[in-house]
């Protein structure tokens, strides 16, 4: 096959599981690139008895996309749309195809493809296909079965067949008509009984007034009966005029039973949403996260279109926007009216809008921890019932949970009866698998009892299958094996699942799990305190929704740049993951020096974007700092760790000794010599070194008269620098890199306000970590003028205060451990006196604000420091007496900004200030979404130099040249090198853009 093929530890630990709770490892992956390459895997599968799984984005709930034998991962090539016909309304796919691509491709001619699941954008369609993927759209367009044409299909017998409607189509199994004829008045009462019973095979498909419909019988079987090769999709009209209605009930049980009144207006959707999984967010991301929402504890979140839903390929296109919005808002109106609701807020499209659809589709990751902060798993997350019970369900759903004293965060498709919720199964502990399986068979019965459906969606799996004669009758069941021995008779598809199942709680993951504790003493890493210090928790905090695999360019693609450029399963937050609880359960991955880990973690950027993008909050740059750690304790390093990692001592030697800059920077700009040198330290010798500075920002600073901290601490009768403060709470609360930072601002702005009156001028610490000092001052000296300008007396600190960034980033915690206490020591009297310390580099302000946190756990001083520590744009924008009293940025109208937020910004201070800076000055802006490439170290180290420029190449260097004449802004080094060294463009910071520097000195 021209295809790859991978038998390693590493990729079979990557595919050892999805997005369930089971853990099967495969024999081997295949990454087909054709249908012929799937014809040879599977009869190459067929001949040696190995069992065949499809797999997409490995997404799935219910454990449906693992297998004990040879898994075929479709999404890596077959991943294309064919062909798409607007006129009939129809498009041809290849099973890997993501939906988020038809979407895109079915969008310019005003189409899309109806059902949604909210991991719409990295779900594959052939994914969509095995389980019947719904979501909220299929109130109004139905699942993937109705809207499914044919399929191009292989069953597990090796024939190849087109799956349609009609006769001739059936006539393809043998045997499968006389089944079905056999069986008519089983299958009419026992099946398709209401829209959302997805559980079991879907034999109402087959029946003749139900138009024979193979491909629709076959949706939703999970690979078992045939494999995907391609497929013809059904499209409908995109909403002309979607408005959100969303209705406030005291309760979520509450919300249940206001659903039938919505369902009669005919919305596009009727999305169900607790209060306590908005409350989530506001931790996670701040309170400006969550647009205002009506009074209440459980919300519906309501679409509704200008006209009701159709699947006519015409409709009111040619009437007036303005008109469409306003019948849209009417009908609006009218469910408001209907809907028996505490309070009721509606959203026009835009902005408010989009942010409550992207908390519910984070919905799966969200749900992730219960408001208790204990991890929930999936098992018992899409149960549907007919919607017109779905109160009286959720009133004894959730009282079955207080009574087994499990929790979870309630969701869902609301308008189809289908519930989401996540359930904080004890799956760690002695005896969490009998209380999982205890629970389950109770919740099967429960949903059974009201004529309900194990699955809504997700399919049954690994997770519900073993619980379906809870459901089906044994005549039902019968026919479950009748037809699965006409399409697979040796069993080779998908085993384990539907027919002949395996047992709910076999081959669970988190029971395998050992405790890997946080190392403490000398050799102390990272504490993990999010994870009551446990790194296996840490590890599996990944639950695989695989948000990291979306492919996000230009609407937050912050997260994995590495995968963007591979596209790579290794590369991504999830497999990298996947890994690392290998390592936990010590089978296929050994130890943290591992070369299956190395492997694994060696493109990871750092750039901490999963810490913020996750949903789950999975931080795999602190991981790989924790694995390094472990893995060099006592040895002999990479040599780039010895430069590059340990590069802030470096140039401050080079800075203390007169002439140095000038020596180094001439023998580097020898390239011959500077290419022998970087070989030698393990730098890739196309890269360039930036130069020294000459003068350096602290003597500069001296030069310019500028106070230092040592001066200002016995002026104004600071106390010392150890002097320790009571530490709030046992060190384990939110930190400020999970808080808001008007939260971190107040903290200390009574504080600021005392200090000022104290000694009648306003103090702020600037900060300028080793980048600035001794490279690219240019950034530090804006600030310090535009700081002045404002009203500020600016601090210099006077002694060395380094963060230890290169040595996190290399995983040398002991030694970044050292230079915080020392930074500790010099900045935490200003802090805990309210004056506000102002960072110049995003990543090392970011360390303050994050990393330092649990690096030094429980140190009040350090927690000071960290509630001090602020950007220039939230200082400049923070509301007296902390921010500035009289000045204004400064207008720049008709100026093209070109704007790469630095990862570690826009992951642990956010962006969002800086932007409503930027749209103050009137210059027009243009915010990249995506990391620049370089990413500190990363960039610079043998290995990873293409996969740099790739990444560049993803948002970057496109938006650089498409602005030849924009001024490019970059609080970063590392952004403003890779800028510089791939497109001769240097970088201005934003200090600099407020004092009208547009280009860089």
């Amino acid at each position: 096959m021209s295809g790859e093929v991978d038998a390693s530890a590493r990729r079979r630990a990557e595919y050892a599981t999805d997005s369930s709770n089971y853990r099967i490892p495969p024999q081997v992956v295949a990454f087909p690139r054709s249908v012929e390459d799937v014809l040879a895997a599977a009869q190459v599968a067929r001949e040696h008895g190995v069992p065949l799984t499809s797999r997409g984005a490995g997404t799935s709930c219910a454990g449906n996309s693992i297998g004990p034998g040879l898994v075929l991962d479709f999404s890596r090539h077959m991943n294309r749309v064919l062909e798409l016909d607007p006129s009939e309304g129809w498009a041809l796919v290849e099973p890997g195809t993501v939906m988020a691509t038809l979407q895109s491709a079915a969008a310019p001619h005003g189409l899309r493809f109806g059902p949604d699941p909210s991991t719409w954008t990295r779900a594959a369609l052939g994914g969509m296909i095995g389980n019947n993927a719904c979501g909220p759209h299929a109130v109004a367009f139905g699942r993937t079965a109705d809207n499914v044409i044919e399929l191009d299909a292989l069953t597990g017998d090796g024939r190849r067949i087109l799956a349609a409607a009609g006769r001739e189509s059936v006539a393809q199994i043998p045997g499968l008509e006389q089944l079905v004829a056999a069986n008519l008045a089983t299958i009419r009462t026992g099946f398709g009984k209401f829209g959302r019973q997805v559980s079991g095979y879907s034999l109402e498909h087959l029946l003749p007034e139900n138009g024979r419909h193979l491909a629709r019988f076959l949706t939703g079987s999970e690979g078992t009966l045939a494999t995907t090769l391609s497929a013809r999709l059904r499209l409908v009209p995109l909403a002309a005029a979607p408005v959100l209605v969303v209705l406030g009930y005291r309760d979520m049980i509450e919300a249940g039973y206001a659903v039938p009144a919505i369902l009669a207006h005919k919305p596009l959707a009727v999305e169900g949403m607790d209060s306590r999984l908005v409350d989530v967010v506001r931790r996670h991301k701040g309170p400006g996260a969550v647009p205002a929402l009506p009074e209440g504890e459980g919300w519906l979140m309501v679409e509704v279109d200008a006209a009701a839903p159709t699947s006519a390929l015409t409709g009111a296109s040619g009437a007036d926007g303005a008109d469409l919005l306003a019948a849209a808002l009417k009908r609006a109106e009218a469910i408001v009216a209907d809907a028996g609701a505490l309070a009721a807020r509606i959203y026009p499209p835009g902005s408010e809008a989009a942010a409550l659809w992207r908390i519910r589709a984070d919905g799966a990751g969200l749900g992730g921890r219960t408001p208790a902060g204990d991890p929930a798993w999936p098992g018992w997350e899409d149960a549907a019932v007919p919607p017109q019970r779905l109160g009286d369900y959720l009133r004894d759903f959730t009282a079955l949970m207080k009574r087994c004293r499990i929790d979870g965060l309630l969701y869902g498709h609301f308008g189809d009866g289908c519930l989401h919720v996540r359930l904080d199964f004890p799956l760690r502990e002695e005896g969490g698998k009998r209380a999982m399986r205890d629970f389950l068979t109770e919740a099967a019965g429960l949903v059974a009892s009201y004529g309900g459906s194990l699955s809504g969606e997700h399919g049954d799996g690994r997770a519900r299958s073993e619980l379906l004669p809870l459901m089906y009758n044994e005549a039902e069941l019968a026919l479950f094996r009748g037809v699965k021995h006409l399409f697979d008779p040796h069993g080779a598809l998908n085993p384990g699942v539907l027919v002949d199942p395996d047992p709910v709680d076999a081959n669970l993951r988190l029971p395998e799990a050992r405790p890997i504790a946080a190392l403490t003493g000398k050799d102390a890493g990272f504490a993990f305190a999010h994870d009551h210090g446990d790194v296996t928790a840490a590890m599996h905090r990944c639950t695989g929704v695989g948000k990291c695999r979306a492919d996000n360019s230009g609407a937050g693609g912050f997260m994995c740049p590495s995968y963007q450029a591979t596209g790579d399963e290794k590369d991504v937050t999830r497999g990298r993951a996947r890994v690392l609880q290998e390592l936990s359960n010590g089978q296929l991955v050994a130890g943290f020096g591992s070369p299956e880990l190395m492997d694994a973690l060696d493109l990871c950027l750092s750039c901490k974007a999963c810490s913020a993008d996750c949903p789950t909050g999975m931080d795999l740059a602190r991981l790989k700092s924790e694995s390094l750690h472990r893995a060099y304790l006592g040895k002999l390093r990479p040599r780039p760790h010895y430069l590059l990692g340990r590069l802030p001592q470096w140039l401050k030697l080079a800075g203390s000794v007169p002439g140095m800059a000038h020596l180094g920077n001439a023998a580097l700009a020898v390239g011959p010599l500077r290419r022998t040198f970087f070989r030698l330290a393990g730098i890739d010798p196309r890269r360039l070194m930036a130069p020294l500075a000459t003068t350096t920002f602290p003597r500069w600073a001296r030069k310019n008269h500028a106070a230092t901290t040592s001066a200002a601490r016995k002026e104004l009768g600071l106390a010392p620098a150890t002097s320790k403060r009571p530490a709030e709470g046992d060190g384990t609360a939110a930190t400020s890199a999970t808080m808001p930072v008007p939260h971190g601002a107040a903290s200390f702005t009574k504080l600021f306000a005392e200090m000022e009156a104290k000694s009648g001028r306003r103090f702020v610490v600037l900060w300028a970590d080793s980048f600035s000092q001794y490279l690219q001052t240019a950034g530090a000296r804006a600030m310090y003028r535009l700081l002045t300008e404002a009203g500020y007396e600016v601090l210099i600190p006077d002694q060395d205060a380094c963060c230890g960034l290169t040595w996190i980033s290399t995983g040398q915690l002991p030694a970044a451990r050292r230079r915080l206490r020392e930074l500790v020591k010099v900045l935490s009297p200003f802090a805990h006196h309210g004056i506000p310390i102002i960072g110049v580099e995003p990543s090392c302000t970011a360390v303050l604000r994050d990393d330092m946190l649990d690096l030094l756990p429980g140190d009040a001083d350090a927690r000071a420091v960290s509630r001090a520590t602020l950007t220039l744009a939230e200082l400049l924008t923070a509301p007296a007496p902390l921010g500035p009293h009289d000045w204004q940025p400064p207008r720049l109208d008709g100026v093209e900004v070109v704007a790469q937020p630095h990862c570690h910004h826009y992951s642990v201070m956010g962006w969002r200030t800086d932007a409503a800076l930027l749209q103050r000055t009137g210059a027009k802006i243009k915010q990249l979404s995506g990391c620049c490439g370089l990413a500190g170290n990363f960039g610079m180290e043998q290995g990873h130099y293409e996969v740099s420029v790739a990444v560049a190449g993803n948002a970057l260097l496109p938006a650089l040249a498409a602005a030849p004449d924009a001024v490019y802004l970059a609080d970063g080094f590392s952004c403003r090198t890779q800028a510089e060294q791939l497109a001769g463009r240097r970088g201005v910071h934003l200090a600099q853009l407020l004092l009208g520097q547009l280009t860089a000195e």
